[in-house]
């Protein structure tokens, strides 16, 4: 969500006593569309975040230090030539529009005492960052330039004058019920509630509208002529409530998160943040702030945060996808080439044919009827001759056909098992990749794709990020079931050794209803390590049957067979989880103990064999899969 007017009142609100005097030390810019202000006041030290991104544009305080370019862009100079050094006079909203004003005094290159205003307009794409001359009125700079070509309304180029955004005309929060009705119902009474709250009253957006008509406990989509005198009263106690700034309680800044998300677990990207405990989020994992700032910054780092992933995710996923069409055109062309020779092996019996009936064969014919006594009913076979040719070259003939097919599927087969073999590793590197929660994750799958030579070494420096989850498949060789999980084998493709001074991989950690450890696997990396150095030979391991996913261990003591049944599905309904059958009914989930497990020589990263174990069939329950999600984590008994 977006920064609607009210909360943008109270944030500057809180902000303007602790920025107000307070001088601007430095001015960086760390990326295209974001400002950041050193400032320093009264002994204390602030970042003040300014951004114009469409999906982000807002302004808070920021403990993060960012990378700055080389080289600062053109709209920083412009900043710190005018503004850099000198004193905010003033923090201020104009109205309840998205529009903040700070009023900076410096001195200007004569050494006169200056004032400048530099304007943040937030407008979703058309949000931009102004810098006024206010006696002139004349834009110094913007951080968007722009012309009549894009904009009608105005101008923001230097030396233009600087003309604020057109006024949508809402009415600012009203005291009495009477002017609040009036407004109400200047438009056609089949009018929805929550479009007319949104299109006539200032700072209300879609989320706050909806969050008065919850409050009143009306249906969100209530027209105006289905509502009473006791309804309308009741939606102008929720508007006073909520959207007159005079009459807000004390804030209560909560952000939420997605059902089954734990906010405390590192990488958590909440879906909404609030100025009071919103009723629409009831029952939502929440999590609450002292500071409105304090919660738009958690809110908006962990989404810049979560765009970052998903940016280095689909960097990966594009090299996967292209690597997957390649091979997959390749499956195609074995396939047809070994539809074809499959059709050449009728040949042999041709010649075997030909061969009986040499005395019924004269030179000049271009076909021959035969009976095939290779079959009890003795079908009538019509083959084909090349008049050319006598009964024996023809015969000849047919039998280099056949052993040209023959050849051709001994020779296919093997390359086409492998391409394969290949796709389905790569599937299960998707996997784990659109599962990734964490940039570390990324990495290893990045790491992984070096080491298995689908991405340049020279890459390997860059922080990307991959989560994933492995794919069983079949061993062609020995008819055992073999599974494959992302993550790091022993060796590479060329058989050198991992670095020994390799931080061991950190599997998830869950606690079953019975207070006992699941460990699972994210990527093959961790799945490897977890199946072959931490998993004890007498160690239960579970993976979905023939389906892409992670490994999965349950720890038993020395002399135990199996957990309790209750452990058990639910290690199995988290191997189902996180695998390409999340979702789906009555899964098969293999089980065995560690002891059984082996890799192939030269086998992909996250693939094991094992020829003994046992089948559970389970339909995950909802509820006790979010239970086990929850408890990642916590420390095991």
């Amino acid at each position: 969500m977006a920064l609607d007017g009210i909360t943008l009142h109270h944030l500057v609100h809180e902000l303007a006593p602790k920025l107000e005097g307070a001088r601007i030390d430095k001015i960086t810019q760390p990326e295209k569309e974001e400002i950041h202000l050193q400032l320093r006041s009264q002994g204390q030290s602030y970042r003040l975040l300014l951004n114009i991104s469409a999906t982000g544009a807002r302004l808070h305080l920021s403990q993060k230090n960012k990378k700055n370019p080389p080289s600062p862009p053109m709209f920083c100079m412009i900043l710190r030539k005018h503004i850099e050094g000198g004193k905010i006079l003033a923090l201020e909203q104009l109205g309840l529009e998205r529009i903040v004003l700070l009023t900076v005094q410096n001195y200007n290159e004569y050494g006169d005492l200056a004032t400048f205003y530099l304007y943040l307009e937030i407008m979703g794409k058309h949000s931009n960052l102004i810098l006024v001359d206010p006696q002139s009125g004349a834009i110094l700079d913007g951080l968007k330039r722009y012309s009549h070509a894009l904009s009608r309304h105005r101008e923001v180029l230097p030396g233009r004058l600087y003309i604020a955004p057109p006024s949508q005309g809402k009415a600012d929060p009203l005291g009495t019920e009477e002017d609040w009705r009036n407004i109400l119902f200047q438009d056609g009474l089949g009018e929805k509630v929550i479009d007319l709250l949104v299109r006539y009253y200032a700072g209300i957006s879609p989320e706050l509208a909806r969050e008065i008509l919850t409050r009143t406990g009306l249906e969100q989509t209530i027209s105006l002529d289905q509502c009473g005198d006791i309804d309308l009263s009741r939606i102008f106690q929720a508007y006073t409530l909520l959207a007159n700034p005079a009459h807000t309680p004390p804030l209560e800044p909560t952000l939420y998160y997605q059902r089954g998300v734990n906010p405390t677990r590192p990488n958590s990207l909440p879906t909404a943040f609030t100025i009071l405990p919103f009723q629409q989020y009831q029952g939502l994992p929440t999590q609450c702030f002292t500071s409105l700032a304090e919660a738009v910054e958690s809110f908006y780092q962990s989404k810049a945060s979560n765009n970052s992933l998903e940016a280095k995710r689909g960097s990966l996923r594009k090299i996967l996808q292209e690597q997957l069409q390649h091979l997959n055109k390749k499956k195609g062309i074995y396939e047809d080439t070994l539809a074809t020779a499959a059709k050449g092996l009728r040949y042999q019996r041709w010649g075997e044919l030909l061969t009986a009936n040499l005395y019924r064969l004269e030179l000049g014919m271009r076909e021959i009827v035969a009976e095939d006594y290779n079959e009890e009913s003795l079908p009538q076979v019509t083959i084909p001759l090349d008049p050319q040719l006598t009964g024996i070259e023809n015969s000849q003939r047919y039998y280099r056909l056949y052993n040209k097919a023959k050849a051709t599927i001994q020779k296919t087969t093997p390359l086409k098992d492998a391409v394969e073999e290949e796709i389905t590793y790569l599937h299960s590197v998707l996997l784990s990749l659109e599962q990734a929660s964490a940039p570390s994750e990324l990495d290893e799958v990045h790491k992984e794709l070096i080491d298995e030579n689908y991405l340049s070494g020279k890459h390997h420096g860059k922080s990307l990020a991959g989560e994933e989850k492995n794919n069983p498949g079949k061993n062609k060789k020995n008819g055992k079931n073999s599974k494959h999980s992302k993550g790091q084998s022993s060796k590479n493709a060329k058989g050198n050794k991992q670095d020994p001074k390799a931080e061991s991989p950190q599997p998830k950690i869950y606690l079953s209803s019975q207070n006992r450890p699941i460990l699972v696997g994210k990527n093959n990396r961790q799945n490897d390590w977890l199946t072959l150095k931490k998993g004890r030979p007498q160690d239960l391991w579970l993976h979905t049957k023939n389906i892409p996913g992670s490994h999965v261990l349950i720890p038993l003591e020395e002399g135990e067979e199996f957990p309790d049944d209750a452990t058990l599905e639910e290690a199995a309904a988290l191997a189902i989880h996180f695998s390409q059958a999340k979702g789906s009914t009555l899964v098969p989930v293999d089980y065995t103990h560690v002891k059984n497990i082996k890799k192939p020589n030269a086998a992909k990263p996250g693939m094991v064999i094992y020829d003994k174990n046992w089948t559970l069939y389970l339909t995950p329950q909802e509820e006790i899969v979010e239970r086990l999600l929850a408890s990642e984590g916590e420390e095991m008994p």
